[in-house]
């Protein structure tokens, strides 16, 4: 997107492929016109799931709309980070029309729309054919358990790592489970699958949207296993989406930081990031080089990652911590997490998704008719952006209206309840991408003393 189709100046983008490495062009152009430009805040947004360019940079420019009028005085400039992420079409994009994601409704589940399979062939670029036998599997739909098992073995090979990242590891340990990939790809397919099932008929009648109310833009079958199924291909594309987040962030986005703050060490910087996109951010603390401080604040929308991510013990295991303990010391300002009990995503698929990732043997056998996720799943597999940062001492909790008004901590976690504007959404995951917010956007300027 250009300067001039923004609505803010000036604006730069960075593009990082999947390993994280930059556009070197990009790159160069930022670190040489900050300067020029006599740049003083410069707010970097990661935007979380998302298919296209197009759709990043829109939700950009929505977001930092109301800026300039928020903070007049202020030398601001913008970054927008562009990475290998994806979306499935039947899920909202931030601020985007609902035509946009209107494909959905002309395919039946659970086949998979045209629009997920370029998408899953974009973000996974070697695996076009593995692609296609999983679309073939769920358009057909076949009615017996060796087909759903080699479903499983699909989608397993479409998301394995290459090499094997060590983010998986250390993510499943936070948050409870044993070390090593995704066991909900290695587990009993079907009984993975029948419980996928389960909670998208639970998301659907908490937002009023099941098979039985005749709803037309989303439909589930109790015993449809194939439904639970095209949810583990989503499950399963995302939880690669968080481990690539971590690699841009910290492979990536951090290395740049770093080269930013030795050719302009007075611009004070300011990370957002949305989804995934708050995991790349924070990651992005990992990859700094120890003597940088440059960046006085980061800002959380809904948060896509543990919530015990910044422990530095476990409640459910006093000798582990977060993947990312401690980092939030790295900031030197507040560490902000904007989450709302009304982001189904992370409320309720995250948990589940997180829990069958961490040990699929023993949730097969928890899981039965009376399924509730709250109840059966527990805390330690939450997510940052549906209740907060957990076990953190000394994290600051406001409400969002107590946000706008107050006196902001110089460090340290602050958890900012934004259930009064992140709230529009349905299944399958709520109000996870409402949030262009001008309240938001003044959260992320408070945060970081811009005026």
């Amino acid at each position: 997107m250009t300067e001039q189709a923004m609505s803010v100046t000036p604006y730069w983008e960075l593009t990082f492929d999947a390993d994280g490495d930059v556009d070197g062009r990009e790159r160069d152009r930022l670190l040489a016109q900050v300067t020029q430009r006599k740049v003083h805040d410069l707010v970097v947004f990661a935007h979380g799931w998302n298919n296209e360019r197009s759709g990043a940079t829109r939700l950009y420019s929505r977001f930092f709309q109301p800026v300039p009028a928020l903070a007049p005085r202020a030398r601001l400039g913008y970054v927008g980070v562009v990475w290998p992420s994806m979306i499935f079409p039947d899920e909202p994009i931030p601020d985007f029309p609902a035509a946009v994601t209107a494909e959905v409704t002309a395919v039946a589940r659970p086949a998979l729309a045209k629009g997920t399979r370029q998408a899953l062939v974009e973000v996974f670029p070697d695996r076009a054919t593995l692609v296609e036998q999983i679309a073939r599997l769920l358009e057909q739909h076949p009615d017996d358990g060796a087909s759903l098992e080699t479903f499983g073995q699909l989608v397993r090979l479409l998301v394995e790592a290459r090499p094997q990242d060590p983010q998986d590891a250390a993510d499943i340990l936070a948050a409870g489970g044993p070390a090593g990939g995704p066991e909900m790809l290695s587990g009993d397919t079907a009984q993975v699958c029948r419980d996928f099932a389960r909670a998208l008929d639970q998301v659907a009648s908490l937002h009023g949207t099941s098979a039985a109310s005749g709803a037309v833009d989303f439909s589930f079958t109790p015993a449809g296993l194939w439904d639970g199924a095209h949810e583990l291909l989503r499950q399963a594309a995302y939880y690669a989406m968080k481990r690539r987040a971590g690699t841009v962030g910290e492979r990536g986005l951090g290395r740049v930081l770093g080269r930013l703050a030795q050719e302009a060490p007075d611009v004070r910087v300011h990370l957002v990031g949305h989804s995934f996109g708050g995991r790349l951010v924070s990651f992005a603390l990992r990859g700094l080089p120890a003597e940088v401080r440059t960046v006085k604040s980061v800002t959380l929308l809904q948060g896509a990652f543990s919530h015990y991510a910044f422990a530095a013990r476990l409640p459910h295991d006093p000798h582990a911590s977060g993947a990312l303990h401690g980092l939030q010391s790295r900031v030197d300002g507040p560490l902000v997490c904007c989450y709302s009990h009304f982001d189904s995503a992370l409320g309720t698929m995250y948990p589940l998704a997180s829990r069958l990732a961490g040990d699929a043997r023993s949730a097969a056998g928890e899981l039965g008719a009376d399924f509730d996720i709250g109840r059966t799943l527990g805390p330690q597999w939450g997510a940052m952006g549906h209740d907060g940062v957990q076990a953190v001492d000394g994290t600051r909790a406001f409400t969002l209206a107590e946000a706008l008004r107050a006196k902001w901590p110089a460090s340290g976690c602050v958890n900012v309840d934004a259930a009064a504007v992140v709230r529009r959404g349905g299944p399958p995951t709520g109000a996870h991408s409402d949030i262009v917010h001008r309240e938001l956007a003044q959260v992320v300027l408070a945060a970081g003393r811009i005026r």
